[in-house]
């Protein structure tokens, strides 16, 4: 092998070794070093990260926010009903030495502890705090996620229900309890309206009883409608004072 061919060899190795050393980290990126087996005591990065190639291993770590969709659960809630529901967590690596020292797979560590925690929180609520208070099972969620995830360096910012899957018979069941509460809302605004009715009726009576010619008076109004609705029956009413005057008459 001549001087040029070795030389080439040297200049090849060099590149090779150069282009495995330099490494470029994105603004979201983290690089954890481990040299020799021993991790480095601050990540490196964003921009171009030196490492001494084969000696340090570069992890990559990114601390975007991410977004993870909990697989549909059975939830048998505190009330025995079987519901299957979902959820969405959203989390991100504040500390990328722990996320990988600390845990294996800190995603599928998170999405096993997000399915687990669902299921044990759901199953301690009942069903109608399950479909009216999903803003405080949310947080209560994300206060347990976080809390067990922080030694990981993961940082769990919210967690959302997606979705309550309610069996046939279930949903059967609240649209007829739906229904009976709609007709006793109906009766109970109808007896009300009757009783308001029956109210004013006896404030009239006892205007008309006070006042003898306002029953004249509406006796004429009475007429006057009749007249502008062109019927060809009239029906016409006849004062009870009539009445009672030639009854009085005949007795005499």
């Amino acid at each position: 092998m001549t001087q040029l061919q070795l030389l080439l060899v040297v200049l090849a190795i060099v590149v090779i070794w150069l282009f495995n050393s330099l490494n470029v980290l994105r603004e979201y990126e983290r690089g954890v070093v481990f040299r020799i087996g021993r991790v480095l005591s601050e990540p490196k990065g964003p921009g171009l990260v030196w490492v001494l190639f084969p000696i340090d291993r570069l992890v990559r770590v990114s601390l975007r926010t991410i977004t993870m969709d909990v697989p549909t659960q059975d939830v048998i809630t505190s009330d025995n009903v079987t519901v299957k529901v979902n959820a969405v967590v959203y989390f991100r690596v504040v500390e990328p030495l722990r996320a990988i020292v600390e845990v294996e797979n800190y995603l599928y560590a998170t999405s096993q502890l997000a399915q687990t925690t669902l299921r044990s929180v759901l199953g301690e609520a009942g069903l109608d705090d399950l479909l009216s208070q999903r803003e405080k099972l949310n947080k209560r969620l994300q206060e347990i996620l976080d809390l067990h995830t922080d030694p990981w360096g993961i940082k769990v910012a919210l967690v959302e229900i997606k979705g309550v899957d309610l069996p046939e018979n279930m949903q059967r069941a609240m649209a007829r309890q739906a229904e009976a509460e709609r007709e006793k809302r109906a009766k109970i605004i109808h007896a009300q309206g009757e009783y308001e009715a029956s109210q004013r009726l006896a404030d009239a009576a006892g205007t008309i009883s006070s006042q003898p010619v306002a029953l004249q008076l509406r006796y004429l109004q009475t007429l006057t409608e009749i007249g502008m609705e062109k019927n060809t029956t009239i029906v016409f009413p006849l004062p009870l004072d009539i009445v009672e005057y030639f009854i009085k008459a005949r007795k005499e």
